[in-house]
């Protein structure tokens, strides 16, 4: 087993649910998170994680739900945690955020995060780890022994919930400073791992499992409530306004996206002017979409109210379409009934290269 310092790995409660699968013989495993940690490179760190669960336990039926997708956050995981983790069944659940949490304001990282885990909690069914890979500007904080907020923030949730968590970026820092890992070998962009820094993010995760899942810790836990939340506003009970009951006005088609694997479907034009509308109840909208440099803009405005256009970045890295790419329009109206009207404009900005608007869902707080 491998030996950790009691600043990498926090064990908080035993993995009851994860024993309990694997004495069963069949075992679902679930990740997400960001680009660190999408299924897509081939190299991130779940592969050595999930090799290793498959050599240690060779006669349980291991199944993996590899949720990742990069430059995605917390805010679009809690919109998509009962499709693509609890629907499927996952018995173990390890959730990746930090990073690109990043630079999400204190307060709004803070709700998204507690309402995705209070989702994946709710029922009881499944263990969740917290995982902390590494980007650059956490570099100061932790070369002076210290914990960057994003990570802080997740701790305090991990307290409040008895959830276990891994620092691998820690562990794989003091590789380098021992002088096991070249920085080179880890992090050549300062943010992506190659495949030795994944295998070294994977090796701190294994030696939780090691810790975690050993003969002394089989005891199943009592059942625990989920108890009150931390945050006002929480985004638990994040849900969807079905296309069936928004009103178009021009050229609309709601398609099966084949395009995309974490869309289902996608209410589709490219049509400038064409316009939908719809009435939710609740106290936030956001909408999802499969962007890119092909997308049109859009204007909105909620109960009547004043014109908003949208002026989206599209970085250089963003190919023609693609990114699943998720817009909060309001978080704090009051809570009720409201009625929303969008229409597709072209937008003049110089990297507005289309008019496709793929809208992939409409999302209820």
């Amino acid at each position: 087993m491998m030996n950790h310092r009691a600043d990498i790995v926090h064990i908080r409660g035993t993995l009851a649910n994860t024993i309990r699968k694997l004495k069963e013989g069949a075992l679902t495993v679930g990740f997400i998170g960001g680009s660190i940690t999408d299924a897509r490179p081939g190299h991130n760190w779940p592969e050595p994680v999930n090799r290793w669960l498959v050599e240690s336990y060779p006669d349980v039926r291991l199944s993996v739900e590899n949720a990742g997708i990069g430059a995605t956050g917390s805010d679009l995981a809690a919109f998509r945690a009962q499709r693509d983790l609890i629907d499927t069944g996952c018995d173990l659940v390890f959730v990746e955020f930090a990073v690109n949490d990043y630079g999400t304001p204190t307060n709004r990282r803070n709700r998204t995060r507690e309402g995705l885990l209070r989702q994946l909690l709710a029922d009881g069914r499944r263990d969740v780890v917290l995982v902390y890979t590494y980007n650059q500007p956490m570099y100061e904080a932790m070369m002076a022994d210290g914990v960057p907020d994003s990570i802080a923030e997740f701790e305090t949730l991990g307290e409040h919930y008895g959830l276990s968590s891994v620092w691998m970026g820690k562990h794989a820092l003091e590789e380098v400073k021992l002088g096991r890992l070249r920085w080179e070998e880890w992090l050549p962009d300062g943010l992506h791992p190659t495949e030795r820094g994944s295998l070294s993010y994977g090796q701190s995760i294994i030696g939780f499992l090691e810790e975690a899942l050993r003969a002394d810790s089989v005891a199943e836990a009592a059942e625990r409530p989920l108890p009150a939340a931390l945050h006002e506003n929480h985004w638990q009970h994040a849900r969807f306004v079905p296309f069936e009951e928004v009103r178009t006005e021009g050229p609309w088609s709601i398609r099966r996206w084949v395009t995309l694997h974490w869309i289902d479907r996608a209410l589709s034009t490219s049509a400038i002017g064409a316009k939908l509308r719809f009435a939710f109840e609740g106290r936030g909208l956001a909408l999802g979409f499969d962007f890119g440099k092909l997308s049109a803009e859009y204007r909105y405005r909620i109960d009547g109210g004043e014109w908003v256009s949208s002026v989206r970045e599209r970085p250089e890295w963003c190919g023609p379409h693609g990114w699943l790419k998720m817009e909060t329009l309001t978080e704090d109206l009051p809570e009720g009934r409201h009625e929303v009207e969008l229409e597709v404009i072209h937008g003049n900005a110089p990297d507005c290269a289309g008019t496709r608007f793929d809208l992939a869902f409409i999302g209820i707080l």
